[in-house]
């Protein structure tokens, strides 16, 4: 039997919380799917008090307990937006001397800052999108940013001279970052922490298949139509995932759900009380947002230098991104040059990267989630976020072993399919790391927000000095720098945070104890 609460705007006190006593007919544990900590737990109390009004974690509306099929609906959509925003990233990497040669582009830094330019705005735009989306909801920040992406793809297609395409790429790349900034989010919102890594697999596909299938489409657009259809297909594929996921993705964010539904309500009630009736919720959506849109927008980079977990972690998937797109931008030449390769089929030098990433996501998903089913349930079925780290010791040994095999083979100028074998090694070793940030931080958009901004700003950054870099140490000398120094940071820390993680997290306001 559940006794009677009277409400109160300070929460529930320390006695009404021993004597309430949930209704015998509904499971409490931590194991069901709508269980978990909402994203504003600004007041705990507070928040504990509207759980047991509501009896919330088994609500219909709560989006981890929508039925199988809608849960997987919506990470299809988001995961089809995922895969559109960098598939623009990159798409055009095989047609950059076409490019150049169209608008008259001289020096190896332009040509690449065309490309790059991308992922300079995917750094900055998740500061303002990322709070965004957890004040207003994550959908309708995904539908039109998708909007706008399209139609920034178009321009590009039309751009009269370098700055106008320079400037709309740049544009591109802000909306492009949405879901990228917040699809994490949507995942963690949808999916308990036991059993969002298959989830989150398929998400973390987008950023990582992306960019390779569209260097390989590119290459043969760029080749028989011209670089300008690049863009232009980039704007329907934009379009058309537009048109899927407009009717199908649903808000999945409890706080937004929450108080769309008290604001429905309020039209045939009181409206105060109906805003009164979640104080926690509604004080941190409140009609000015100006204060709090700055806390939000603030929150992703005080995540990323009040944590150290989400500073080293961040700093080492951006390592790998760095190389990732370094790798974009050196391709083209070095096969062309070196094996006589043409846009088309040096396109499909990616793909060695694309099928590491694949082989990455599956078995990230599955050895992660048995691992991290095996070590909960070992300690009395309660999951940790470090319970994930385990798989990434795996990937941080394969991450060197391929810059090794990729840039000495490179180097000495062996058959073909030996730079290409090394760069799937290294695609291997990028397994994500995104699950644990959503598992640790209160905030999964901002923590995942974080990481991206650092990622997205060595992506931006690498490009531009490598080419001078391997001029100067050559492929082998400079691919075993990138080699140690992802050693240096892609083994011991991980390590570290294993052991050291939990006690590390409970000293940080902004991550789940």
């Amino acid at each position: 039997m559940t006794s009677t609460i009277i409400p109160s705007t300070e929460g529930p006190s320390t006695a009404e919380q021993k004597h309430y006593q949930p209704d015998s007919t509904i499971p409490e544990s931590p194991n069901s799917p709508g269980y978990g900590e909402s994203a504003l737990p600004e007041n705990k109390l507070e928040e504990a008090y509207e759980n047991v009004e509501e009896d919330w974690e088994h609500d219909p509306i709560n989006a981890r307990n929508w039925s199988t099929r809608k849960k997987w609906t919506a990470v299809g959509v988001v995961s089809a937006y995922t895969f559109v925003s960098p598939l623009s990233s990159s798409m055009i990497a095989p047609g950059l001397p076409e490019i150049a040669a169209r608008y008259n582009i001289h020096g190896e830094t332009q040509v690449a800052m065309v490309l790059s330019i991308f992922l300079l705005s995917f750094a900055l735009a998740p500061l303002v999108l990322a709070p965004l989306s957890e004040m207003y909801g994550r959908t309708w920040v995904l539908h039109i940013s998708n909007i706008f992406t399209t139609g920034f793809n178009l321009g590009c297609a039309f751009a009269p001279n370098t700055g106008s395409l320079i400037a709309l790429r740049f544009l591109a790349g802000v909306t492009g970052a949405a879901p990228i900034a917040i699809g994490g989010g949507s995942v963690g919102d949808l999916f308990s922490e036991r059993d969002r890594a298959s989830a989150m697999a398929l998400y973390s596909l987008g950023p990582l298949i992306g960019p390779v299938v569209g260097p390989i489409a590119g290459g043969f657009i760029a080749q028989t139509i011209g670089t300008k259809w690049v863009f232009i297909i980039l704007a329907c594929v934009c379009g058309v995932a537009g048109i899927i996921g407009i009717p199908l993705l649903q808000e999945t964010y409890a706080p937004i759900i929450r108080l769309r539904r008290d604001k429905k309500l309020g039209r045939n009630q009181d409206p105060e009380a109906a805003a009164k009736k979640h104080p926690h919720l509604s004080a941190a959506h409140a009609g000015s947002g100006a204060k709090f849109f700055w806390e939000n927008m603030t929150r992703p980079v005080i995540i990323l230098f009040g944590s150290f977990i989400c500073f080293i972690l961040s700093l080492y998937m951006a390592f790998l991104y760095g190389i990732y797109y370094l790798m974009f931008t050196t391709f083209a030449e070095f096969f062309s040059t070196t094996y006589g390769f043409s846009p088309g089929i040096g396109g499909l030098t990616y793909l060695g990267l694309g099928f590491g990433f694949i082989l990455a996501t599956f078995f990230g998903a599955y050895f992660a989630d048995k691992v991290y089913k095996y070590l909960a349930d070992k300690n009395g079925g309660k999951g940790k976020p470090e319970m994930r780290i385990p798989a990434l010791f795996v990937g941080s040994i394969f991450v060197p072993i391929g810059l090794f095999w990729y840039g000495w083979s490179a180097q000495a100028k062996l058959h073909w399919i030996m730079p290409i074998i090394g760069s799937g090694i290294f695609g291997f070793g990028g397994l994500p790391i995104s699950l644990y940030l959503v598992d640790a931080f209160t905030y999964a958009a901002s923590a995942t927000a974080a990481a991206s901004v650092f990622r997205s700003m060595l992506g931006f950054v690498f490009p531009l000095f490598g080419q001078q870099m391997f001029n100067a140490l050559g492929l082998g000398g400079g691919n075993s720098l990138l080699a140690g120094l992802a050693i240096v940071l892609g083994i011991p820390f991980p390590i570290w945070i294993y052991f050291r993680g939990e006690q590390m997290r409970a000293r940080n306001p902004l991550t789940r104890s």
